[in-house]
């Protein structure tokens, strides 16, 4: 029987991206920018926004020769198949997010999933991630801690998955992380304030890695007499107590 694994073929590189406007070199190694530039197809999460990194990546990439491939949470689940076929052939590719790490919390993770099952190398590169600097800045526990990503839109769930997640935390010790659009930001802190006991500790993490960053942990009885606004601005949210 063939091991998979022997077959030639190309590498699948994780290409992160930056969580905010700035210089790349701040959050970036530069190593991955030397790697992007020899790759000539990629998968993306957004056409726009790729196009625009790799030109800040560098400016003498010629954006026109290179191929896309786009998988976001629109993509048929048919479709992944075709964006390794370049790799198979003995080309590498970069996947690219719209912000932060590609696969963690990101359609990426569909073509990461195929390629392990077919043996083909995934290359994993240092960049920044907002579910790890937030915990970071956070000073909540690092050891164990869950993503839940956006909360249910649905009340009644909202409210559940909080009180859920509340267990977590005084059972588990395990720190609760979640994100929201972040039009809706400053509706979900007063829901979060409405929800959970004073006591509670929430670290709200905005503009990550950007110019106007600000990790804030304050105890949920403090939020509700704090003025703030979070509104427009990519935000991730943390509980523990």
């Amino acid at each position: 029987m063939t091991d998979q694994r022997k077959i030639q073929s190309g590498k699948i590189f994780l290409f992160p991206v930056p969580l905010s406007e700035g210089n790349l070199d701040s959050v970036l190694p530069a190593r991955n920018i030397e790697l992007i530039k020899n790759i000539k197809v990629f998968v993306v999460e957004n056409i726009r926004s790729a196009r625009r990194f790799l030109k800040k990546c560098d400016r003498s990439i010629d954006i026109d020769t290179l191929t896309f491939f786009t998988l976001n949470e629109h993509t048929a689940p048919e479709e992944v198949p075709q964006m390794i076929v370049p790799v198979l052939e003995g080309n590498d590719i970069g996947v690219i997010s719209e912000a932060g790490c590609p696969a963690v919390a990101d359609p990426g993770a569909d073509i990461v999933a195929l390629a392990q099952r077919k043996g083909i190398e995934v290359v994993p590169l240092v960049g920044p991630s907002s579910i790890l600097m937030g915990l970071m800045g956070s000073g909540f526990n690092g050891q164990t801690f869950a993503f839940a990503g956006y909360l249910p839109v649905d009340q009644a769930q909202r409210v559940a998955r909080l009180k859920e997640m509340e267990r977590r935390i005084n059972k588990e010790r395990q720190t609760q992380i979640f994100i929201e659009t972040p039009y809706r930001n400053n509706k979900l802190i007063a829901e979060l304030c409405a929800s959970l006991p004073s006591s509670m500790l929430l670290c709200v993490a905005s503009d990550i890695s950007g110019e106007k960053q600000s990790i804030v942990t304050k105890p949920i009885g403090e939020w509700k007499k704090t003025a703030y606004d979070y509104s427009h601005t990519p935000t991730i949210f943390l509980l523990f107590n």
